[in-house]
């Protein structure tokens, strides 16, 4: 019974950290992504609300808070309400099988630094990921809005499409690994990551997870220009924040993925694994900041175009050629 106790007790202290972390992470991306375009644009971002603006997100957040609420009359209103929370709540989710760093000693236990570490943890990942889709398909279809129905219907073929490209960039990962669990693809990327084993796979991901969380070059599901504002058009006050928080903490997750599946995870000399795992984590955040202050938008035919035509049938060609060159090494 007392071990029990122990083990939920770890479990709820873990869930919490991960749940204030990411939260705040999301805040204060929104801070960093608008400072740093600031600067590749020649001007200064946030810099009023406290010292360099760093209240910023805390305004932001009673900004929307104090929002009136607006819902159409004629909009669906139970999956009107659902919509954002859904966005938020499965990229929230998928962090529970991302370990920080390998277990640590604490009062004679061995502490695993991950909330639960699935065998299947791949899977769980992908079967999440597309779970999120229903948060933007079903906000635009219950708005009752055609600017709204045309941003959702758009980012379900996206993020549908992408995220084929992303489960195939994966299956060399898992081959070389021989794993579906995170913690055994981090340890297999010792002394080498598969960023340099696996190039083509990992730009394939890096591309696909561009997509899949809606940054620039691929974020057509909220073109405002042709859309008004896609998906989110009838949606104000926090409903309107929780499309974006999503959106962030989306952004994190893959960025963390990368990190696990490409970049050797909390592997590095002399700093602790925890200030190894969090500093890839933020370049591969400062990646795509940097994307979206320096590419232009795709057109719509041309984003499809890349994915089927391009990105799916490079996949599959290397898979064919991971499989192969392993079963060939396997012979000698």
């Amino acid at each position: 019974m007392i071990e029990w106790l122990i083990t939920l007790t770890l479990i709820l202290v873990k869930l919490g950290f991960i749940f204030a972390v990411l939260l705040t992470m999301a805040a204060y991306l929104v801070l960093a992504e608008r400072k740093l375009l600031a600067r590749m644009q020649l001007r200064y971002g946030p810099n009023r609300v406290g010292p360099f603006g760093l209240l910023q997100p805390a305004a932001d957040a009673i900004k929307l808070l104090a929002k009136e609420d607006f819902i159409p009359d004629q909009a669906d209103k139970v999956i009107f309400f659902i919509a954002p929370g859904l966005a938020a709540v499965t990229a929230l989710l998928t962090f529970a099988v991302v370990p920080f760093s390998p277990p640590i000693e604490l009062f004679g236990r061995q502490i695993p630094m991950v909330v639960c570490d699935l065998n299947v943890g791949v899977l769980y990942f992908l079967g999440l990921s597309s779970l999120a889709v229903y948060g933007v398909a079903l906000g635009g279809w219950a708005s009752n809005s055609k600017y709204a129905l045309l941003g959702g219907i758009r980012a379900l073929a996206q993020l549908i499409s992408y995220e084929l490209s992303m489960g195939l960039a994966l299956v060399p990962v898992i081959l070389a690994s021989r794993s579906f669990s995170l913690t055994d693809i981090v340890l297999a990327q010792d002394p080498v990551p598969f960023a340099l084993t696996h190039p083509l796979a990992f730009l394939i991901f890096m591309v696909s997870a561009a997509a899949e969380s809606k940054r620039t070059p691929f974020d057509m599901p909220e073109a405002e220009n042709e859309l008004v504002a896609g998906f989110h058009t009838e949606y104000s006050g926090m409903r309107f924040g929780l499309f974006f928080v999503g959106e962030y903490i989306n952004m994190v997750i893959l960025a963390s993925m990368i990190t696990i599946f490409f970049l050797g995870g909390w592997s590095g000399p002399l700093l602790p694994p925890i200030v190894w795992f969090s500093a890839k984590v933020l370049a591969c955040c400062f990646f795509f900041i940097w994307t979206r202050g320096t590419l232009p938008r795709l057109r719509y035919d041309q984003l499809m175009h890349f994915g089927w035509k391009v990105l799916i049938p490079l996949a599959l060609l290397n898979v064919i050629i991971t499989g192969a060159v392993l079963l060939w090494l396997k012979g000698q």
